[in-house]
């Protein structure tokens, strides 16, 4: 039973509990007994990498695209010459299957070299748009085209640029190359790794090894980075048939990393394959990511899909170069799937601002396969998270030094 003199004290007020969300409010006493709100704000996602810190900016039709690259050491030789090679790789306008987009794409380097050798300060480099159509975009401007991130960004922000998809177009992904390009390099003479790509998967069209071998030379020689030449022709004959058609299609992008060390990588929440997952599923309509066998391993045996040692070395790759989330010393193998195109001059069912049930068509240039031009993006994004768990492992194993035994890479192995 309350005592009489409990019933006459009034109870304490229930403290309110803060407010659930991104930022947390704190308060600070101010002069004069003021209190002052402090904001913690929430974290961004415009950047990636932890020792190797990347951060994008720029929309698909603004005035420039850009990117800043901290964390690279300093005394790497480059120059904005060396940039071209990647950046035409990936360029629009360059094939009748692709966007017919045409950007000079020309690197400015604005910070962070200084002549000719990387500074160890943030490295910033430009690029500016100068073939932007954005009247293509008026009739739609006020729809939400289907399978585009329309919808999602207007739901986000209340407010979206929707000339050629703004920060969600994949013109972004031109500074990931340009910033793979520092990374390719600094791993080759670093290191003496190298990342090479290729399209593994067009539609429902796969390499036949019946029509010729696998041949690296070739994929630099034709618009598809297809590993067999004779194939080639007929890739032309189906991309032509599909463009007529107005409709699109989609791939897959195997990215291999030749030279990697054993050690790359951290257990549990900073694995390699993490990393490389997370790295190739930010990149524009991209819908599955594989490491070695990938979904295969499912219906293979243990006995099979074990990579067993010997003295000459591994016997195989199936987990694609990768244990415990650690690197073997093989191959990295990575094979990225892009999702068919959704801006098509087929009419869609959509919505508008409004509310209203509208018939989208979308005019304009466009790929038909943005997985054609994949290749470079994807060698980009594994050679930047190469660098960066490079950097990491230096910086907490640098005096662990070579281990014994250390297992021969065996034989190379491609996930076709």
């Amino acid at each position: 039973m309350p005592r009489p003199d409990d019933l006459q004290r009034p109870h304490p007020p229930a403290r309110r509990r803060p407010r659930p969300g991104p930022a947390r409010r704190r308060v600070r006493r101010g002069g004069a007994g003021l209190r002052r709100p402090v904001l913690r704000a929430a974290r961004v996602s415009n950047a990636f990498g932890r020792l190797l810190r990347v951060t994008t900016f720029g929309e698909s039709h603004g005035p420039a695209i850009g990117c800043v690259i901290d964390g690279c050491p300093p005394g790497l030789a480059i120059s904005e010459a060396e940039f071209a090679h990647d950046l035409e790789r990936r360029a629009t306008g360059r094939s009748r299957h692709t966007s017919q987009r045409r950007e000079t794409d020309a690197i400015e380097i604005l910070s962070g070299v200084h002549e000719g050798r990387t500074t160890g300060t943030p490295i910033a480099l430009l690029i500016r748009n100068t073939d932007a159509r954005s009247k293509d975009y008026g009739d739609i401007a006020a729809q939400f085209r289907p399978a585009h991130a329309d919808y999602t960004y207007w739901q986000k922000y209340g407010h979206r640029d929707p000339r050629g998809g703004g920060r969600s177009s994949a013109r972004e992904t031109t500074m990931r190359v340009a910033a793979g390009v520092i990374a390719k390099k600094w791993l080759a003479e670093r290191h003496g790794v190298t990342v090479r790509g290729h399209l593994s998967q067009l539609g429902e069209v796969l390499p036949d090894a019946a029509l010729g071998a696998f041949d690296w030379g070739v994929v630099e020689t034709n618009p598809f980075f297809w590993p067999i030449d004779a194939q080639v022709p007929a890739l032309e004959a189906y991309m032509d048939a599909l463009r007529k058609s107005g409709d699109s299609v989609g791939a897959r992008v195997t990215v291999v990393a030749d030279g990697v060390p054993p050690g790359w990588g951290e257990p549990i929440y900073g694995k390699l394959d993490g990393d490389l997952a997370a790295a190739m599923m930010s990149i524009n309509a991209v819908k599955g990511v594989e490491i070695g066998d990938g979904f295969a391993s499912v219906a293979q045996k243990g006995s099979f899909h074990r990579d067993e040692m010997t003295r000459d070395g591994f016997l195989s790759n199936h987990a694609g170069g990768i244990l415990g989330g650690i690197s073997s010393g093989q191959q990295v193998v990575c094979s990225v799937a892009f999702k068919p195109t959704s801006s098509l001059r087929l009419p869609g069912r959509g919505m508008n601002v409004l509310g209203e049930e509208v018939e989208v068509v979308t005019t304009g240039r466009h790929d038909p396969c943005v997985g054609i031009r994949a290749t470079p993006i994807c060698e980009a994004m594994m050679a930047l998270v190469l660098m960066d768990q490079a950097l990491r492992h230096r910086a907490q194993c640098g005096d662990v030094g070579e281990v014994s035994p250390r297992i021969p890479a065996g034989m190379p192995t491609l996930k076709r």
